[in-house]
């Protein structure tokens, strides 16, 4: 897209692309000390949205040490994401 960057690019582990699979089956459990986090200027509705999702949290929305707001989920595939607001 023009004017855009790619700051993540993410693949699923197991699907042959041209570069062949990221991933290797004996190797478990995916996303173990992985964390993916999003710094979001609309941090409450994201967190309402995950909420009406039903996601598992890992910790509920909180002030961090760096004064911004966190809440940790874990997705589907077992990866831990935080969602955080712009730091002060």
């Amino acid at each position: 897209m023009a004017g855009s960057q790619l700051i993540l690019q993410l693949h699923r582990w197991n699907v042959e692309h041209e570069h062949g699979p990221l991933g290797d089956p004996e190797l478990r459990p995916y996303g173990n000390g992985v964390l993916l986090w999003f710094e979001l200027d609309d941090f409450e509705a994201a967190v309402r949205r995950a909420a009406n999702l039903k996601v598992t949290t890992l910790r509920e929305r909180h002030l961090s040490e760096n004064g911004n707001w966190e809440f940790w989920l874990r997705d589907p595939n077992g990866y831990t994401v935080v969602l955080t607001s712009p730091l002060p």
